[in-house]
């Protein structure tokens, strides 16, 4: 690696939400530049007015915040090479066509899209492996360049492809690649509307950004000869590149809208902790050496290398992120996950009720085993929010016995004796009452939580109970034990 200062690129169009393979390059660029030192840079690549969605950058922008991205330099984070937004940068690509036209390294084309298309159909037809431009225009006379312009004639700048060696590219990721000149097109540099294709604009903002390495996806490396044909006209150095492997489903398909969410907003609205995503989006197509798969962002940009992206495509597996975003949510501070829980709470039909910091607390740590996101706090524990009204009857059926109801009775008097009970006093007071019966503890269990959470699964039944507390288990019971010998005895 050259001495010069390392500064990478994430340069989306605004044409909708952040892709996770845009997640992706986002996250290997950033990790790249922290790992060395140097700089992260968000470029607004707009120059295709017709896919431009309207408030896509701010979208964009606050993505990239929310999991943690910060750029160095970007929209609001001016630098001394902006502007960032491709748009606002016409006169510089202009600037540099005309060097290229000057040094007959490219061409006006003034073809209309109808011959394109009618020479496109014949090279179809006569089944060339690859549609290219005929250099029809490069043949003009400068006085035939000057009556068309003087007359309006829409036109393109095209680069010149000459003659000549094999395009060779030495990629950090796919190593030696080679493309023979015959299946580079004269590739439209600047359109009829002023504005440049993504190749030209790219070629010239990495230079003048000063990008040392570019890190983007597979899908562009068949672009890549373009782009150093480019270097080469202007005299520059190109950088180095890396393409990362491509995005797969489980039937290694690409990754696509088709077959489920692909957009990191979906997974936030989901309730996927930022953490997660960046953990799980890191491994694909890159790993360590002794193939840790639980990180922070701190411990990415330790690890990180380009030396260890893989080659092949990586899969999407949704089972590992789910798994991926428990583990993290089981090891964050109990605080950051009480002010969540605060957040899902209040946006759930129990927004109106009151509950202490202390409880919400204890209902972290009793069902923090139980969830892999925070809003399964409500989902798969509605007990701990609101007294069950319903009661599972499978649970009726197999677990309610005869002297059941006597037993929960029983034991809700003996806890009605004790002061401010801890867990450990619920266990004690259910023993006694199972000894004093002749059963076994589970006799009386299976009652006591089918009563108190309206299920048969759940936290360990005396984390459930001291959760609750004394009054709310004997309210609870109480309610119970007028409904469910009715019910068992409708279900026989």
């Amino acid at each position: 690696m050259s001495n010069k200062r390392i500064r990478v690129r994430f340069a989306p169009s605004p044409t909708g939400y952040l892709h996770v393979g845009g997640l992706r390059t986002a996250l290997y660029n950033y990790l790249f530049a922290k790992q060395n030192g140097g700089d992260f840079i968000l470029r607004i690549e707009d120059t295709d007015q017709n896919r431009y969605v309207e408030g896509a950058v701010e979208n964009l922008i606050k993505t990239i915040n929310w999991v943690g991205l910060e750029y160095d330099e970007g929209p609001e984070k001016e630098g001394n090479v902006g502007p960032y937004f491709q748009s606002q940068r016409l006169d510089i690509y202009q600037k540099y066509a005309n060097h290229l036209l000057e040094q007959g390294d490219a061409y006006r084309c003034f073809c209309t899209p109808e011959r394109l298309t009618e020479l496109k159909e014949e090279q179809q037809k006569a089944k060339l492996p690859q549609a290219k431009y005929d250099k029809h225009c490069l043949h003009l006379s400068k006085e035939e360049i000057d009556e068309n312009i003087a007359n309006g004639v829409p036109y393109v700048i095209r680069l010149n492809v000459k003659a000549g060696e094999s395009v060779v590219i030495n990629d950090v990721v796919r190593e030696r690649v080679e493309f023979s000149r015959d299946v580079i097109d004269d590739q439209v540099l600047i359109k009829s509307d002023g504005f440049p294709t993504y190749h030209m604009a790219n070629v010239v903002d990495d230079h003048l950004m000063g990008i040392t390495h570019v890190i983007r996806g597979e899908e562009w490396l068949s672009s890549t000869p373009k782009h150093i044909l480019l270097y080469n006209a202007f005299g520059w150095e190109a950088p180095i590149f890396a393409h990362l492997p491509l995005l797969l489903n489980a039937d290694r398909s690409k990754l696509s809208k088709r077959q489920g969410d692909v957009a990191v907003e979906d997974y936030k609205l989901k309730g996927y902790l930022k953490e997660a995503l960046i953990n799980f989006v890191a491994l694909l197509g890159w790993s360590t050496s002794d193939n840790d798969e639980f990180f922070s962002l701190n411990d990415l940009i330790d690890k990180f290398s380009l030396d260890r992206i893989h080659k092949a495509g990586a899969i999407f597996n949704v089972e590992k992120l789910d798994w991926i975003n428990a583990e993290h949510l089981r090891k964050m501070d109990k605080s950051v996950i009480l002010e969540m829980l605060k957040e899902n709470l209040a946006e759930s039909k129990y927004k109106d009720i009151i509950f202490s910091d202390d409880y919400l607390l204890l209902v972290i740590e009793g069902m923090l085993e139980r969830v892999s996101f925070v809003k399964d706090y409500i989902n798969n524990s509605p007990y701990f929010f609101e007294t069950p009204t319903t009661f599972d009857e499978e649970v009726i059926k197999k677990q309610w016995k005869e002297d059941s109801a006597q037993l929960l009775q029983n034991y809700a008097f003996k806890i009605a004796q004790l002061n401010n009970p801890t867990k450990s006093d619920f266990e004690i007071a259910l023993k006694q009452v199972a000894e004093e019966a002749q059963c076994g503890a589970g006799r009386i269990i299976h009652p006591v939580r089918l009563a108190t959470s309206g299920v048969g699964i759940g936290p360990g039944v005396y984390d459930l109970l001291h959760i609750l507390g004394k009054d709310e288990v004997i309210s609870r019971i109480n309610t119970a034990l007028k409904v469910i010998p009715e019910l068992k005895a409708k279900l026989g």
